[in-house]
């Protein structure tokens, strides 16, 4: 494919998916009651264009949750005029475990919760409709949306967007460990949904985990039996350009997460093998696209790495 190509490819599989959740829409399949639940911290400069993409969705939730940290900047105020449901909470006690089961518990009256983060971006007007249709198959635990790269992403950040979200959709079970590995639970919370019976079956979110609490959640829910749909009709624009030390500081954070729940890595595997196939990967995109970064690209990933041991090594020393 030449230089570019994948980002075509993307602009294209962006109006099929529109054209697919209008379809099903209209077909009549997206009868669910559901809530929006979004953290919040300091997110006034973009809010009006997420609120925006927001309140012109086709499917309408019965309510939209905010759970505000305390920001300074009128976050908050904002949300409460768009009509959506503010909480607010201290800074200090903010875990992304805690805080979107905070926000589960608010939503009693919904068979669904879909959680947003603040710089996710919906694609278009049916992005939240499209991830709706996944819970039409009852044994869907909880399903996941394609993620793009934003408009000003530079070509690494792109490529690990285009990397980890395909624009084949796909449903993950016990049945995919053998071929996927820890792959199989790969989920994300920035654009994700959960089946509220399912949640609760597996506990919830778990209330002392401040990084990764959805893969922990959906690797309790592929155990259970559940099944995890990826959607990839169902679209945001949500990406980061990490530094080198946000690299490592991030994957420090995954192997502190992999030490402290032992049962994903003798249940799924490592990360070993998935990591050498998205380095491989990046090489191969950047030739094409931006051969000046190749060094660049093999720095993060020696960061990575040893941010992952690090968390690793970290946690096994505590415990000693």
């Amino acid at each position: 494919m030449e230089p570019g190509g994948e980002l075509a490819e993307q602009r294209q599989s962006t109006a099929e998916a529109s054209a697919f959740a209008r379809e099903r829409e209209e077909q009549g399949r997206l009868n669910v009651n559901f809530t929006i639940c979004i953290p919040t911290l300091n997110a006034s400069e973009t809010w009006p264009s997420f609120s925006a993409a927001l309140r012109d969705q086709t499917a309408k939730p019965d309510e939209v949750i905010v759970i505000d940290s305390e920001s300074v900047d009128g976050t908050a105020e904002l949300a409460a005029r768009d009509g959506f449901r503010v909480e607010r909470i201290a800074r200090r006690d903010f875990r992304h475990g805690a805080t979107r089961q905070l926000a589960a518990e608010m939503a009693t009256g919904s068979e669904v919760l879909i959680y947003l983060t603040q710089d996710a971006l919906l694609a278009d007007r049916n992005a939240i409709a499209a991830l709706l249709c996944a819970f039409e198959n009852p044994e869907v635990g909880a399903a996941y949306g394609r993620q793009l790269p934003r408009k000003e992403a530079g070509p690494i950040e792109t490529h690990a967007r285009l990397f980890n979200y395909s624009s084949i959709s796909e449903v993950h079970s016990l049945s995919s460990i053998p071929s996927l590995g820890c792959k199989t639970i790969f989920f994300s919370n920035s654009f994700g949904a959960y089946r509220r019976s399912a949640l609760q079956a597996v506990g919830g979110f778990p209330l002392d985990v401040n990084f990764g609490e959805d893969t922990v959640v959906t690797g309790k829910l592929v155990l259970a039996g559940w099944k995890i749909a990826y959607v990839a009709e169902a679209q945001v624009f949500h990406s980061h350009g990490y530094a080198w030390r946000q690299e490592f500081e991030r994957y420090k954070c995954i192997g502190e997460l992999h030490a402290e729940n032992g049962w994903m890595l003798s249940e799924f595997g490592g990360t070993s093998g998935e990591g050498l196939r998205f380095v491989s990967s990046k090489i191969k995109f950047l030739a094409r696209s931006a051969p000046h970064l190749i060094p660049s690209a093999l720095i993060r990933a020696a960061c990575k790495y040893l941010g992952y041991k690090s968390g690793l090594r970290k946690k096994a020393d505590r415990s000693r």
